[in-house]
């Protein structure tokens, strides 16, 4: 997330305003651009014109919420029929670790909540510092954190698209298929680095096989 938002960032300086929809969704020529240069893993742009012929910004998810999180940020706003930068956006793209936090703190307090699922963060994220040390499954992760059946797909869905993912995007947590139907977590280099907890010295050494 934070690299596809340097990367609009920049575009919108060094190219100049997107022009919108009259939807006021990005236009094809910027989404097409976005998946080339975002990369963004499992919506690649080979991946993504598997399944569609052109991109509209609703057929690019992560897309989608990056332009949300721009507004809802004021790093960028609309304008006459096009999205330009704000004297934030360019002030911060130049202060890589506020981005970063701007960012986070958007996605994880604001963007996309569902009613059915209020998300204690501290909580959540104290639990994931221990579960996610060696890694942890959605499927598992969500039994423990709201006491459901490892069976309820519902609650993984929920867990997965509100809480896993979102921190996965932000760099946090690393994603991998374990199966069709599930998906290992485990954090990644920079979760030390931007999360402190007290217990942090009581974790369980690394298995070694």
């Amino acid at each position: 997330m934070y690299r596809a938002a340097v990367l609009t960032l920049r575009h919108l300086i060094d190219v100049g305003p997107i022009g919108l929809t009259p939807n006021k969704a990005l236009k094809r020529y910027f989404v097409t651009w976005a998946a080339g240069a975002f990369c963004w893993p499992g919506y690649t742009a080979d991946e993504l014109y598997a399944i569609n012929k052109v991109l509209n910004e609703h057929d690019f998810p992560p897309l989608v919420l990056l332009h949300d999180l721009l507004l809802a940020a004021k790093l960028a706003r609309h304008r006459k029929g096009f999205l330009h930068i704000t004297k934030s956006g360019r002030d911060l793209l130049d202060h890589g670790g506020s981005l970063w936090i701007t960012l986070s703190q958007h996605l994880l307090l604001t963007a996309g909540h569902d009613d059915m699922l209020e998300i204690e963060w501290v909580s959540v994220l104290h639990a994931l510092n221990v579960e996610a040390h060696e890694g942890v499954t959605d499927r598992r992760f969500a039994s423990r954190l709201m006491g459901a059946d490892e069976q309820d797909y519902h609650s993984k869905s929920l867990i997965y698209v509100h809480v896993l993912r979102p921190l996965s995007w932000l760099g946090l947590l690393h994603e991998t298929r374990q199966s069709q139907s599930e998906r290992l977590f485990k954090k990644t280099g920079l979760w030390p680095l931007a999360l402190r907890f007290e217990e942090s010295a009581a974790l369980p050494p690394p298995t070694r096989h």
